[in-house]
């Protein structure tokens, strides 16, 4: 096996939490963002942020880094920039699900307004990592906060409507679809589950 794909075994297990074995990988082959991020996920935030300080200026993904070891901890050190928030939130809010890290992730959510205020974006993707997680009722929530923000959002509408499909409540996801299109008409997502929704209801 090549080291290329020794990495890519290696972060596939830090990924989907199914071997810890990959921190040896890493520390051997000098892989220091993915070194951080195990000990992140591994309750270690403290000692992530120092490992992320080393290639910091280097590596926008360490800078972000640095930035989210300390928010876990309910520490807000520094401001993240919107396209870290665009680009990496989400992504960490879903491993720390995935890590079943509830500490994590309450102390992220109560900055969730804050963060909103540089990136708008910030409640539909809390919002759709509740609902991709199985937390459908939680994420209901927030997406509808993103709602009353940020109402021009056609994957917002989008992902409400996928909510409401699925409890049944077929009269809210065709508003929801409603508004999604009235936004931006050709959002295939969403003329597909029309499609669907009407379909089902000729049945």
């Amino acid at each position: 096996m090549t080291i290329n794909n020794l990495y890519q075994k290696a972060l596939d297990e830090m990924l989907t939490a199914s071997s810890d074995d990959c921190q040896h990988f890493f520390v051997e082959n000098n892989c220091v963002l993915e070194l951080a991020y195990w000990e992140l996920l591994h309750k270690n935030p403290q000692k992530a942020a120092k490992i992320f300080e080393t290639i910091a200026d280097k590596d926008i993904r360490a800078h972000w880094g640095i930035f989210v070891s300390h928010l876990v901890q309910g520490e807000a050190h520094g401001y993240p920039t919107y396209f870290e928030l665009r680009n990496f939130f989400e992504i960490d809010l879903d491993l720390f699900f995935t890590y079943y890290l509830g500490n994590y992730i309450e102390n992220i959510i109560r900055y969730a307004d804050w963060l909103f205020t540089i990136n708008p974006e910030v409640l539909k993707f809390i919002g759709r990592s509740f609902l991709v997680n199985g937390y459908d009722k939680y994420g209901l929530l927030f997406l509808k906060q993103a709602r009353e923000y940020f109402f021009n959002d056609p994957e917002m509408h989008y992902l409400l409507a996928e909510y409401y499909t699925k409890e049944n409540d077929i009269e809210n996801a065709q508003k929801a679809i409603k508004n999604c299109l009235s936004i931006l008409p050709a959002y295939f997502p969403a003329l597909t589950l029309q499609k669907k929704l009407k379909l089902n209801c000729k049945k």
